[in-house]
């Protein structure tokens, strides 16, 4: 029986116009009236998840939320943290250091704010304009400080350039940190700790929620470790096809309520 759903927007829940579908609000409606935990995860801020919680009414004391792929674990009431990971101020500088190097843009974000550096004299980073809700501002690295609490770091630019760039970068960095794509524009650079399956697994043990009554529902690579952790991994048909692999149930694309479908499938009861 599944107690706790872990989903992602973009790709999954979220239409391509950004909006959640009435079927997928129902369902996840139904399936919070019935008692499973409602769970969005995803690699945002809790701020720029907000009117999404609105819309599906998720928060009521005991709603949570796993941001900043997984690096963030928050009370949707309260925006409470019960767990944090965070990079220190030399992280940041190295890795900006190397996206200097390979003339890419970098983004350092905070709960509120998407604080981009000066690494690129070519390109420039869509990541604002993907989360126009954060405030943005613009550094140097000199002017960073170490009483700034940085959740993550992202590189967004067009994914052919992206490509490109990545095959330069060395191995070693993936040693050091968590890195992945969760769009194929966007890269993200989080703590070597931090994933969605840890997230998920935190709450799930404060929660009292066995790994085997969890479904995970997501469409990229940013969502691998969350699809092999839950009992039920769904992956959405418009998914990534690595992705996919190792999902236990393929469900209809974003477009077609593939939240719903898998919902109604193995979680709703009549």
């Amino acid at each position: 029986m599944i107690k706790l759903i872990a989903i992602d927007l973009d790709g999954t829940l979220l239409r391509d116009d950004k909006t959640i579908s009435e079927g997928n609000k129902v369902a996840l409606t139904k399936a919070k009236e019935q008692g499973v935990k409602v769970v969005l995860c995803t690699g945002r801020p809790l701020l720029a998840v907000e009117s999404y919680l609105d819309r599906l009414e998720l928060r009521d004391e005991g709603d949570y939320s796993i941001t900043f792929n997984g690096g963030s674990i928050q009370k949707n009431d309260t925006g409470e943290e019960l767990l944090s990971y965070s990079l220190s101020l030399e992280e940041v500088k190295s890795v900006a250091e190397v996206m200097t190097e390979l003339d890419l843009p970098l983004d350092i974000i905070t709960t509120d704010t998407c604080i981009h550096l000066t690494t690129s004299t070519s390109k420039e980073s869509i990541y604002p304009s993907l989360n126009p809700l954060l405030k943005t501002v613009t550094k140097s690295v000199s002017e960073l400080d170490d009483k700034t609490v940085y959740n993550k770091m992202v590189v967004g630019t067009d994914p052919a350039y992206l490509d490109e760039k990545l095959k330069e970068l060395s191995s070693e960095w993936y040693e050091i940190f968590n890195i992945m794509k969760s769009r194929d524009c966007l890269l993200e650079i989080i703590h070597k700790e931090v994933s969605k399956a840890n997230g998920i697994d935190l709450l799930a043990k404060e929660l009292g929620i066995k790994q085997s009554e969890v479904m995970a529902i997501g469409d990229e690579e940013n969502d691998v470790s969350m699809i092999e952790y839950a009992g039920m991994g769904v992956v959405m048909e418009n998914g990534n096809s690595e992705l996919k692999k190792i999902a236990q149930f393929i469900t209809k694309t974003n477009q077609e309520d593939g939240v719903a479908h898998a919902v109604e499938t193995f979680v709703l009861v009549d």
